[in-house]
């Protein structure tokens, strides 16, 4: 008897959780509000894609000359969003492959005052400001704010194996007689370095100028950054 009556209450505790509690829920369904709650809500509040992106330090100071013959530095750049390569006019291999990466990059966000690309010879002595603004008339470059910097050899080589940590080296028994890493770097409007993390969890730091995934990850973390 006891246990009937017992079973008798949670039945009728039931039938008014039921009443009260089921419109509720369909309605949640209906805005599409079912699976929030506070902790996704303040995932929500976040980009998902500003989450994946991280400030590794400041990006290296520099000022070099570039192919107008003008002094240009990181201050240069200040405020915008940009995209730092290491090349040389004559290279027989890998540049050809970034200059197009580059140009596609370029065209991307041609118009937007606050992007640039900065692409910095490791041949300075054949690469003078007047081979590299004949370079960049040949790639057909658009950009106003797309760089070609020459200037001290010794400063450029620390700037990019010791400043960036791309390597770049001489090499008389490669084609080309110079060797050098295809990677770009992406820096903030502050001037920090930016990248987004690999598959486990690692920072990548810089993105692969010779790989289609490396042109487009690239491509859309900068679409961030200008939104920052």
């Amino acid at each position: 008897m006891f246990k009937n009556k017992s079973y008798i209450g949670i039945s009728f505790i039931i039938l008014i959780f039921g009443i009260y509690a089921i419109p509720k829920i369909v309605d949640r369904v209906k805005n599409g509000e079912i699976v929030k709650g506070n902790r996704l809500d303040n995932v929500d509040a976040k980009s998902s894609k500003e989450a994946k992106l991280l400030t590794i330090g400041p990006a290296p100071k520099f000022e070099l000359t570039n192919q107008d013959n003008v002094k240009i530095s990181n201050e240069t750049y200040k405020g915008k969003v940009y995209v730092l390569e290491f090349f040389f006019t004559t290279c027989p291999s890998i540049c050809p492959k970034m200059n197009m990466s580059m140009l596609e990059i370029e065209k991307t966000f041609f118009g937007n005052p606050n992007f640039g690309i900065v692409s910095i010879t490791i041949d300075p002595k054949h690469d003078t400001p007047q081979v590299l603004k004949d370079h960049a008339k040949l790639l057909g470059v658009k950009s106003s704010n797309w760089n070609f910097l020459t200037g001290d050899k010794s400063v450029i080589m620390d700037l990019s194996n010791k400043g960036f940590n791309l390597y770049a080296g001489e090499n008389d028994k490669v084609s080309g007689g110079f060797e050098h890493s295809g990677l770009f770097a992406l820096i903030d409007k502050d001037g920090n370095i930016r990248c987004r993390k690999d598959e486990y969890g690692n920072p990548t730091i810089y993105y692969d100028g010779l790989d289609k995934k490396g042109v487009r990850d690239i491509q859309q973390d900068i679409k961030i950054l200008l939104e920052e």
